[in-house]
């Protein structure tokens, strides 16, 4: 394994002292995928902070709760009172509902976030700093059926072996147990059996390299064994959102149609829609193809921190109804275990990761950093079993260990704080003409709706908005045969489609009409603005379809039409025309899809000049013509107001919503007021 510690990076830390020194090395070990997955590992360093009345407390700064290793700062770190905390480890017992108050009773900042459920054992372990890891070479050595002799057989006595206890309190008191019987002053490491690693020192840095080294330790037993290194497998991190190429591989020819229909069975199951991504990898699909895939992948998670993401066992095969009964029976067998005092919430019994001979490996979740993660995690969890196979046989924790964290008293109190989630969290928006104007405003307005956001265009993406799920792909809707490519990598990428927005458009030539005959240029140019306007549509609603009619939502559709249909305007034939020609298209798709549950709506807009139709130039040109100066011309409605892009796309991403359920084949103005459509 790689050290990657820098001294002259650390150096540009060292002014922020003991927070500085532990926020280097956090983020050096939660930037090895190889250590560390989303959520998992926690980190600690032991000084002294100053109280109001200027006195120096013992202060323990552990991780906080949210904050990623990979990327956490200063202020992720909740500075606790350190010898309180320690005394807790001395108490009976305390459920973990009641440790996190008291943890939070302890906070020298009641502003810091919530220290991890860790934190007692970072106090109790009698070193300055502390790194705890979920190794993948660590959980290859302990999820075997003898774990515990791999490890002792490895290190020796040189690590303290603790058998595997539910985090929280009772892992803590178990933890202080296990060190005062088997440490001694050699002691380098601590290992948690199908849990993870602590090293520790009197320095960060020591504490690092005593990871490394062990780490690497363990690679080379496994690598004896005939199993490569984690460390030299790559990084197979999957980006929380894109917003570039068409996905990370060729989509599978014939496939999506069926993708789209497990999608809304799982959305189903879920009660809510959810999105699917394609996993493509070669480790991935060699995986799913064996033979023995079934029993070995369902013998649960490589550590039960990865429960939550991607439940105690994956889909195998494409049975939506047998993995529901089977969730059902888990629950139902193991919640009786509870004291009946105790109502537990069942989690929704929908899969959070597929694994199909033929699809391959997809991940499933309510937003796309959810799939993200849990495909992240299972690339690892693959390799973890694989190399325990490897060694002998993998072997998870037991059904009930593994309840037990899935329904942890804490994950049940995070459930019960939850809020209600955007309007449109779990959709798939796919908008054409999604770099400029309308089309970017409505895939704005959309993505801020909670929707996944699929954007076509022929230009390049604009920079994406931070916290959005986007995917871009540049295709000309004139082509039929790119737009079915986008389709299909919207499809790879988010499971499906539950909205169209048409919005690609141009305004074509400024001319009379006789002017439009015997001028090649203009005839040209006639036929180019019927192209995009209308046949780019068509095209996007045709290859669309198939898979639209899977939406677990209901499909929407919208079409950007324009005030021209109603009252068109002098010189402006071949625009007003096409758009007309696009209003009678989304009529026919109206009447023709409605037994799909799909809705078909257009919005008639005018006067949106922050829009790539429109220019200084031309506004004056134009304002010129009806006497009137720019800024008259600009709110030349009933209502004397402007209108903008972002204007149409809070109406356009209302019309995708539930407010427009009941609604289909509807013309929507929004012009200001218009007295010649009034």
């Amino acid at each position: 394994m790689l050290n990657r510690w820098d001294d002259a990076e650390a150096a540009r830390w060292a002014d922020l002292g003991d927070l500085g020194e532990i926020t280097y090395g956090s983020r050096l070990v939660g930037a090895d995928p190889a250590l560390v997955l989303h959520g998992g590992g926690n980190t600690s360093i032991k000084g002294h902070s100053t109280d109001a009345w200027g006195e120096p407390v013992p202060t323990l700064w552990v991780k906080g709760s949210g904050w990623d290793l990979a990327t956490i700062e200063p202020p992720g770190f909740a500075p606790l009172r350190l010898e309180p905390v320690r005394r807790l480890a001395q108490l009976a017992e305390l459920t973990d509902t009641e440790m996190v108050n008291q943890l939070r009773i302890g906070l020298l900042d009641a502003s810091a976030p919530n220290p991890s459920v860790e934190a007692i054992l970072h106090a109790l372990l009698p070193h300055r700093a502390v790194l705890h890891s979920h190794a993948d070479a660590v959980l290859a050595l302990t999820n075997t059926a003898d774990g515990d002799a791999k490890v002792r057989e490895l290190w020796g006595d040189r690590v303290v072996v603790v058998p595997y206890v539910m985090p929280g309190f009772d892992l803590a008191q178990r933890c202080a147990d296990e060190w005062r019987a088997q440490a001694h002053d050699r002691t380098e490491a601590m290992v948690l059996l199908n849990h993870g690693i602590f090293t520790f020192g009197e320095t960060t840095r020591q504490a690092y390299d005593s990871m490394v080294d062990l780490i690497s330790e363990a690679e080379q037993c496994l690598a004896e064994a005939g199993v490569p290194s984690f460390s030299e497998t790559g990084d197979d991190s999957l980006p929380e959102e894109l917003w570039g190429s068409a996905g990370s591989a060729a989509p599978r020819e014939g496939e999506h149609e069926s993708i789209a229909g497990l999608r809304a069975a799982i959305s189903v199951a879920a009660g809510a829609p959810m999105l699917l991504r394609a996993v493509r990898h070669e480790r991935a699909d060699a995986f799913c193809a064996r033979d023995d895939v079934a029993p070995v992948a369902c013998r649960g998670p490589a550590t039960p921190d990865h429960i939550i993401r991607t439940k105690q066992f994956p889909m195998v095969g494409r049975d939506v109804d047998a993995f529901v009964e089977d969730y059902r029976a888990y629950f139902e067998r193991n919640s009786a275990r509870h004291d009946s005092d105790a109502t537990l919430t069942m989690l929704d019994p929908a899969p959070r990761v597929v694994l199909d001979p033929h699809l391959g490996l997809w991940t499933a979740g309510r937003r796309a950093v959810d799939c993200d993660i849990a495909a992240d995690i299972y690339l690892h969890t693959i390799d973890v079993i694989c190399a325990a196979e490897a060694l002998g046989g993998y072997v998870a924790l037991s059904e009930a260990d593994l309840f037990d964290v899935e329904y942890w008293e804490l994950e049940q109190a995070k459930l019960a704080r939850a809020g209600t989630p955007a309007a449109l969290t779990g959709q798939v928006a796919l908008v054409t003409g999604a770099s400029s104007g309308i089309g970017r405003a409505a895939a704005d307005a959309l993505a801020a709706a909670g929707a996944a956001v699929v954007g076509i265009d022929v230009a390049e993406a604009p920079p994406r908005t931070s916290g959005t799920a986007r995917h871009h792909a540049v295709a000309d809707v004139t082509d039929s045969g790119a737009v079915s490519a986008a389709i299909a990598g919207a499809v790879e990428r988010f499971g499906g489609i539950d909205i169209i927005v048409a919005a690609a458009g141009i305004f074509g030539p400024s001319a009379r009409l006789e002017d439009l005959v015997g001028d090649a240029g203009l005839g040209t140019a006639w036929q180019q603005t019927f192209d995009i306007n209308l046949s780019g549509a068509a095209n996007t609603l045709s290859a669309a379809h198939r898979v639209l009619r899977h939406s677990p939502t209901g499909g929407r559709v919208v079409i950007v039409g324009s005030k021209n249909v109603p009252a068109p305007g002098r010189g402006a034939a071949a625009y007003s025309a096409s758009k007309a020609a696009l209003t009678q298209l989304a009529r026919v798709a109206a009447l023709e899809w409605a037994g799909d549950g799909i809705t078909v709506n257009v919005v008639h807009p005018d006067g949106v000049f922050d829009t790539g139709l429109w220019s200084d130039e031309l506004i004056a040109e134009r304002a010129a013509a009806y006497g009137l100066t720019s800024e008259q011309y600009r709110k030349r409605n009933l209502l004397g107001r402007e209108l903008s892009s972002a204007d149409v796309g809070a109406l356009i991403a209302q019309m995708c919503g539930p407010a427009f359920a009941h609604t289909t084949g509807a013309q929507i103005p929004q012009d200001g007021g218009s007295d010649r459509v009034v």
